[in-house]
């Protein structure tokens, strides 16, 4: 911190004797903190008031008390210090008068010197496991983010936006499409056709029927043209591209569907298995069932105390997860047609982010209580697994073929773990990589030996990483 008010002979004198200076502007740090030395009723501010600075009063008074506070710690240290000294001192006194010399001819000579070696080794032992403890700690985490550098690779960032995204979704059915979801909350692709479900905040959610065909390859460019020949890109019309033909993105401005019941944001909405319903999760406490031929109202899941925050449904079997802002998530059981079933489950403190079902028997929940379980549907009393973060957690998803479970958060972190807790990997995160604000959302596409892991946030991007599989379990 510069210093105001000193001569120029002074700051030559200071910058001559470095060590002198910091003794001086310690030992005057500790006459304004010391209220010792004060005169009765006076306050350290009257104190400061002839002093010449231009910084406001009450930060003065803030500084002067941390460097108080600094001083008061390392004069802690050098009192342990002496003492220690002292006992070294007195322990060599000892040593002499029990006729401790090193020319001697004692016979107790070799057992004292024995005794102090080993005390000197023990001290030394714990030393070292104390340092290699706490450095440890340190290589673990560089090794950590090298690791999920090699594990976690960034593919693709796709930007486009002009707000946050919210949610993403990828087909899974040839071509594989991936879906982001900006002023829309929630987007799902259908099992099997060129469809998909939005949830908007306008209290409703649409079925919209889309088409998309890979775009032809195109012959390599004629070199050999003409310069004349050439047409600059600041004249191309928009969309026009290098070949014949326009590049055409589709957009599709009429629903196939509109689904009107609840009396709230409509926040997520999900296919159940075989496509022919859809539920759908409302601030209005409410889930709803919906035909999706007819439009038509099936069922209204009620129960929940506070606004819903996420719907899942089952991969194979009729079943609906709901979760809330109550701490709770909720099992809905359609597989018997005539009747239908709940569940509730209380195993979080704070609102239930989100609760997906995996492929097996399994049901994994999220919550702002920072902590992520992991449920068996067959005995749903306590979970079979519980992972502690250090940050909220937002929407998670889980792979279907390795069932390894994303987890999103608040702090822009997204780690990975197993069924069982293992944390397997961080994706790399940096100034130049990864999300700069929050993350919102995950979706898993796994093809060919291939997993590849999707994200999104509101940095108004989504972003497309590689997981290195066989590795990253080799790694556990």
């Amino acid at each position: 911190m510069p210093v105001e008010g000193g001569s120029s002979s002074g700051s030559t004198s200071a910058a001559r004797h470095p060590k002198q200076k910091r003794k001086a502007h310690s030992l005057s740090i500790r006459r304004t903190n010391s209220t010792e030395d004060r005169p009765p009723g006076i306050q350290r501010g009257d104190m400061l008031e002839g002093q010449d600075s231009k910084l406001p009063l009450s930060l003065r008074n803030n500084l002067l008390d941390l460097f108080g506070q600094i001083e008061r710690e390392f004069e802690n240290l050098y009192i342990e210090n002496l003492e220690l000294r002292r006992e070294i001192d007195s322990l060599n006194e000892r040593l002499t008068g029990d006729g401790q010399t090193v020319d001697g001819g004692d016979p107790t000579k070799g057992a004292l010197k024995t005794k102090a070696s080993h005390s000197t080794s023990q001290l030394s032992q714990k030393l070292k496991t104390t340092y290699k403890a706490s450095t440890s700690k340190i290589v673990s985490s560089f090794k950590a983010t090298t690791g999920s550098r090699a594990l976690c690779q960034l593919l693709k960032e796709y930007v486009g936006h002009r707000d946050g995204i919210w949610d993403l979704s990828v087909t899974r059915t040839q071509p594989v499409v991936l879906g982001t979801a900006s002023a829309v909350n929630s987007i799902k692709f259908h099992p099997t056709e060129q469809m998909a479900l939005t949830a908007s905040g306008d209290q409703t959610a649409h079925i919209w029927r889309y088409m998309v065909q890979l775009p032809a390859p195109q012959p390599p460019p004629d070199v050999s043209a003409s310069c004349d020949d050439d047409q600059d890109s600041s004249d191309r019309e928009e969309g026009e591209v290098d070949g014949e033909g326009f590049c055409e993105v589709p957009t599709v401005r009429v629903a196939t569907a509109t689904l009107k019941s609840h009396q709230g944001v409509v926040i997520a909405a999900d296919w159940l298995v075989g496509g022919r319903q859809v539920v759908t999760a409302s601030w209005d406490r409410a889930a709803n069932l919906y035909e999706v031929e007819t439009s038509e109202l099936v069922h209204t899941l009620t129960g929940h105390d506070q606004e819903l925050t996420h719907c899942c449904t089952h991969p194979t079997q009729r079943l609906v997860v709901t979760s809330s802002r109550d701490t709770t998530f909720r099992l809905w059981d359609f597989r018997d047609p005539s009747i239908h079933s709940v569940n509730v489950f209380q195993g979080h403190t704070d609102t239930v982010t989100s609760a997906v079902f995996t492929v097996g028997d399994n049901v994994v929940s999220g919550s702002d209580d920072r902590t992520v379980k992991v449920w068996d549907l067959k005995n749903m009393r306590s979970p079979i697994a519980t992972i502690r973060t250090d940050s909220a957690v937002n929407r998670i998803s889980v792979s279907a073929n390795q069932r390894i479970i994303a987890l999103p958060h608040d702090n822009r972190q997204v780690r990975l773990f197993d069924m069982s807790g293992v944390r397997l990997a961080r994706l790399p995160r940096s100034n130049r990589m990864g999300h700069r604000r929050m993350v919102c959302c995950t979706a898993w596409n796994e093809e060919n030996q291939s997993c590849n892991l999707f994200t999104c946030g509101f940095d108004r991007q989504a972003i497309g990483w590689n997981i290195n599989i066989p590795a990253l379990l080799q790694e556990k």
